[in-house]
């Protein structure tokens, strides 16, 4: 039986950036959303094929703030034979006095916490959910706000920690994994608090959709040009 394209588009990455290793122990940041889900489906997958002896964990962060991840999707993850590992963060309590809350708060608690647990654990990659759409977005935020030109990497090595960062979705558009889901029937939860303040990511969201008129292929052809730089034609 063939794979799913998804799963063909994530092998690609996989082989280019060498992100799943022998001897590797991979912890995966398993909110709940369709990109995460798509990746711990993934790697339970890859794992029964025996390529490579690694193993992997599915950590979710929960917070008072968010979703806890729902029976129907645990159910999902038992079918695949994951038992995912849930640890409570008060993002709320860890907030300095006279700072509001936002989104960037609470994602670098919880991206925190996965890099506190796969030290302690002694995890040496983290695999996250982030996919082409946020590599490109992220691209285009940069570039209009920052004047830089960098992105998440699919391949991260950390300076400072003994952890590598892999992003195994950098090859997949954000259509082709919702096409997936729906396929693998994925109860998707989302972020639902009162906190959310997204707009730099929605507007960058909404300029990569005109620029590439939601084309995969065009996307496609945007993330090559990152890994294609003539220098010499640069100022």
């Amino acid at each position: 039986m063939s794979q799913p394209r998804l799963f063909r588009i994530i092998d690609k990455a996989v082989f280019e950036y060498k992100l799943i290793e022998e001897g590797d122990n991979i912890l995966i940041g398993a909110s709940g959303g369709k990109d995460s889900t798509a990746l711990v489906e993934y790697f339970a997958a890859r794992q029964k094929q025996h390529r490579e002896n690694f193993s992997f964990t599915a950590l979710h962060v929960s917070t008072e703030i968010g979703s806890p991840l729902s029976p129907g999707l645990l159910k999902q993850f038992a079918g695949w034979g994951v038992e995912p590992v849930v640890v409570d963060v008060d993002v709320l309590g860890r907030l300095k006095p006279g700072h509001s809350m936002n989104c960037w708060w609470c994602s670098t608690q919880r991206r925190t916490e996965l890099n506190n647990y796969a030290i302690e654990h002694g995890f040496n990659k983290i695999a996250l959910g982030h996919h082409m759409d946020d590599i490109l977005e992220t691209l285009l935020m940069n570039a209009l706000q920052k004047g830089e030109l960098s992105t998440m990497p699919p391949r991260l090595k950390y300076e400072k920690y003994p952890v590598t960062i892999i992003r195994p979705l950098c090859f997949a558009d954000v259509n082709t994994i919702i096409a997936h889901a729906k396929n693998s029937g994925y109860i998707s939860e989302v972020c639902t608090c009162n906190y959310q303040d997204n707009s730099g990511r929605k507007t960058a969201r909404k300029r990569l959709s005109d620029l590439t008129h939601d084309d995969a292929k065009e996307k496609a052809r945007l993330f090559e040009a990152l890994r294609n730089v003539k220098t010499d034609y640069l100022p």
